[in-house]
């Protein structure tokens, strides 16, 4: 009989979940040292989207001496290029590969996790079909386009025993404080909580312009419906009054989601209900001003655009007992990343758990549905749908261009 060996950590990630993985052979001979660890024990990473926020994610995944970054993808070659050598000059070597279509970065079997930071409209199908793959995800917020989106994400997190993180760094490092004074009870028991964010995002007409050279246009657009080049039309800039893909409906939600994700996972990590999706939401007219109330069912209140208050303004009952409960934080060192990363080694939930994150995009996107219809909402979490309202279901999800179907 042979001798018994212990797994290494890959093999371990590579085996853990419901799908059966084959046995990963290392292949290199590196040791490590103090600032980095030996090849059998790095995460296998690659990016998918490399724009603004792409380049942030890849940066920071390539500083960490626990991870070994081996692939890039993006539809324009600049910028998947441009990463690439980004990771060969850290490397001092020339092994980084790229490519143009993210399949056959999910199609390979040494690569143990992914970032994802394209347009939103690309989310859901990448981070479900990387989960298929067995691959452990970070997507950037906001994690899904739509309601339907959100739940099968969920859905396929927990099939494949993956570890998918949203990206929102600023729910805990920009709303700490106000998440301390929630959690700690020197509020009372909380009423509510105001969220400014806007616009919603709007039809997009710019006219036809070249597709560059580099440029593989029907790749970009994908699920969305198609379209005419327009540089404005893709552009990466963080704006959603105009002139970005964030800006427009068939690519995002516009402000509602973009810093809504933000903004809203802030809120309902404050109040402490991100476990939750609300129960309804309330379309109310007052003058002039046309606000939302998100209602759960245990009567916090969270406001969208409420008159006379501002962002992220707390109304709690100062001199009644609330007890004290811990805030959960980060796993492992690095913010959000070493989060994730923590988390792929311990198959442990992260902190923004894609189930959480989903909790939070319910709320902007319920809240596009109410501004739509102008009218209020009944939301059954459970069966993901509202309740008694056909028009209002027809909005749970968008057409997609084949073959990017869900």
């Amino acid at each position: 009989m042979g001798t018994f060996r212990s797994p290494t950590r890959r093999e371990f990630v590579k085996a853990a979940g419901a799908a059966v993985a084959a046995p990963y052979v290392i292949t290199s001979a590196a040791l490590g040292n103090a600032n980095r660890a030996a090849a059998s024990e790095r995460i296998v990473m690659a990016g998918i989207g490399i724009g603004n926020m792409g380049r942030g994610d890849q940066g920071a995944f390539l500083g960490r001496g626990d991870v070994q970054y081996v692939a890039t993808c993006d539809v324009r070659r600049g910028a998947r290029e441009g990463a690439k050598d980004n990771v060969n000059k850290k490397y001092n070597n020339s092994d980084c590969k790229s490519y143009v279509d993210f399949r056959e970065i999910l199609g390979r079997d040494d690569i143990d996790a992914v970032h994802v930071a394209t347009p939103d409209h690309w989310h859901a199908i990448m981070v479900i079909e990387a989960c298929r793959h067995g691959k452990d995800v970070y997507c950037q917020k906001p994690e899904c386009r739509t309601l339907r989106e959100g739940s099968l994400m969920v859905e396929a997190a927990r099939r494949y025993a993956r570890v998918v993180s949203g990206g929102s760094q600023r729910v805990l490092e920009d709303y700490r404080g106000i998440v301390n004074s929630c959690w700690g009870g020197e509020l009372g028991p909380i009423k509510s909580i105001n969220v400014e964010v806007g616009p919603l995002s709007q039809p997009c007409n710019l006219p036809a312009e070249a597709v560059p050279d580099g440029m593989e246009w029907d790749l970009w657009l994908g699920p969305a419906p198609w379209a005419p080049y327009n540089h404005h039309r893709c552009d990466g800039n963080f704006g959603t009054s105009g002139n970005s893909w964030r800006s427009y409906f068939d690519y995002s939600g516009g402000g509602m989601t973009d810093w809504g994700a933000h903004h809203f996972g802030g809120a309902t990590f404050a109040v402490d209900v991100r476990e939750k999706q609300p129960t309804e939401v309330e379309y109310i007219i007052e003058g002039d001003k046309k606000f939302l109330a998100f209602k759960y069912d245990n009567g916090i209140t969270i406001y969208h655009n409420k008159p006379g208050s501002k962002n992220m303004q707390v109304v709690g009952t100062p001199g009644e007992k609330r007890e004290a409960k811990p805030v959960p934080s980060y796993k492992g060192s690095g913010g959000i990343y070493g989060d994730f990363i923590e988390c792929v080694k311990t198959r442990e939930r992260p902190f923004r758990d894609i189930e959480l994150a989903i909790n939070t995009m319910v709320v902007p996107l319920m809240g596009i549905v109410a501004y739509k219809l102008e009218r209020s909402l009944k939301w059954d979490a459970k069966a993901q749908q509202f309740v008694g309202d056909e028009q209002a279901n027809r909005k749970l999800d968008r057409a997609r261009r084949e073959p990017w179907v869900l």
